[in-house]
């Protein structure tokens, strides 16, 4: 009994929490307690939890859950969003989304460093080849010799589709379909189209929608798949698109769709354009920012001062680390004096473009006399999607600036009029068949292979 009781009392000193352990308590615990404090509920998995524990916990509580929890959670990268009444769900540390308040200051603190049209282009100059550097494109790979494989080409009404597969690098290879007007004289613009992570991409409805329709109004439009998403999941695996390298991959994808189609003959140089929305928003102000071919941009739901992109995709590289830190907004200010278009709604990021983001744009363009060229359509019911409001604002905005016929796509009262467009499957959209049996034998597979390939030819 006295061995017992020894041992009991040695066990209990040993554990007793004190300043020599920092009075330190396992994160699940100290929720618990959280949680009975407050009278509120916490959601979480336990793997975020498990092996993790808050020091000083009983030091960091405040009056309020939201406090105490920001006090506990934040030294562990952790976070608690409110999920309801008194109910909050905990998750990782989103390092890609501000507080608006914090995301306006920074904007603020990046534009207080110029103060005229001299000032910025100088800071563009510094920003634009930081950005390229950073994707690690500043000396872009040699393009490989092969041609494009090209499907049949299919009609329709007003417009005809071909699916391509364009080379980037020897053995990866892009894919998409290229939409044009069916009947159609001398040079036509040419639009680029990035399709975000809604799934499905470029087979969804909604992007064979925008890219027949701008056919029909006679441009040329090619909907592109992301890295390792659609028919690039042949080579690599849906998870590779959360890998740093896939935002230099997209951005090389980019460049060389422009090659290939600025190369054809019936492309009007002068009238470039792109379009895409959510992740593939990001990429459309990036390769904005990057590449003076593109001439009129069209970024949708996506570009925020106090939301960074939530994909490492769009921020996987440390191209936000340029002269001393840049954002979104700023990277879409490099378009100026290009006309660019932002569409924003009320339930995403973009809530509030109107009222801090936008106006610093505008005066951006000012700058150059060109105030009206950058708009910005607000959609304050709507959510995050590609829907028809957001298409029409897009179609309203590219036939202006690339002189394309919005008519071709009206009814008898001006309403935009899609009924017309069939939406294929998504087999028929496929280069390299059903079952991608027609992948070329050189193809590379396995994104270790892609990242030690393009490393070796940057080397070179």
């Amino acid at each position: 009994m006295l061995l017992c009781a020894f041992v009991s009392l040695w066990f209990n000193a040993s554990s007793q929490q004190n300043s020599d352990n920092q009075y330190t308590k396992p994160l699940k615990d100290v929720l618990v307690e959280v949680q009975k404090k407050f009278g509120i509920t916490i959601r979480y998995v336990d793997s975020i939890v498990l092996g993790k524990t808050v020091t000083y916990a009983d030091w960091k509580y405040r009056n309020t859950a939201e406090e105490t929890l920001e006090n506990i959670l934040k030294p562990l990268a952790l976070k608690a969003k409110k999920d309801g009444d008194k109910k909050y769900k905990l998750s990782v540390y989103e390092y890609y989304r501000w507080e608006v308040a914090e995301g306006w200051a920074e904007l603020d603190r990046i534009a207080s460093q110029y103060k005229n049209v001299e000032e910025w282009e100088a800071r563009k100059n510094i920003l634009k080849p930081c950005l390229l550097e950073a994707l690690q494109l500043n000396h872009l790979p040699a393009t490989p010799p092969s041609k494009s494989i090209i499907t049949a080409q299919r009609k329709f009404d007003g417009y005809t589709v071909e699916n391509i597969a364009i080379e980037i690098l020897n053995g990866v290879w892009i894919n998409g379909s290229l939409y044009k007007p069916s009947n159609y004289k001398g040079k036509i613009p040419v639009i680029l189209n990035p399709d975000g992570h809604w799934e499905k991409q470029r087979y969804r409805p909604d992007c064979q929608y925008r890219c027949a329709a701008f056919a029909k109004m006679g441009a040329m439009a090619f909907s592109y798949d992301l890295f390792a998403w659609g028919e690039s999941q042949l080579q690599f695996k849906l998870e590779d698109h959360r890998r740093s390298l896939s935002q230099t991959i997209q951005v090389l994808g980019s460049i060389r769709i422009l090659d290939y189609l600025l190369s054809l003959k019936d492309a009007d140089t002068n009238r470039v354009a792109i379009t895409g929305g959510s992740g593939a928003g990001s990429h459309t102000v990036l390769m904005t920012a990057i590449d003076n071919r593109i001439k009129v941009s069209a970024p949708v739901v996506a570009i925020s001062s106090y939301f960074y992109g939530g994909c490492p995709c769009e921020s996987g590289m440390p191209i936000h680390n340029c002269a001393g830190r840049t954002d979104n907004v700023e990277i879409a200010a490099m378009a100026a004096p290009r006309p660019q278009l932002l569409v924003s709604d009320g339930g995403d990021w973009t809530d509030k473009t109107p009222e801090h983001d936008f106006p610093y744009l505008q005066k951006m363009y000012s700058w150059y006399g060109k105030k009206n060229d950058v708009q910005n359509v607000h959609l304050p019911n709507e959510k995050h999607d590609f829907g028809i409001n957001k298409r029409t604002a897009v179609y309203n905005f590219m036939a202006k600036y690339l002189n394309l016929n919005l008519k071709a796509i009206q009814d008898d009262k001006g309403n935009i009029d899609e009924s017309k467009i069939t939406i294929e499957k998504e087999e028929a959209m496929y280069v390299f068949g059903d079952k991608g049996e027609k992948l070329p034998a050189n193809a590379v597979k396995g994104f270790d292979n892609l990242e030690k390939l393009f490393y070796d030819v940057i080397a070179k």
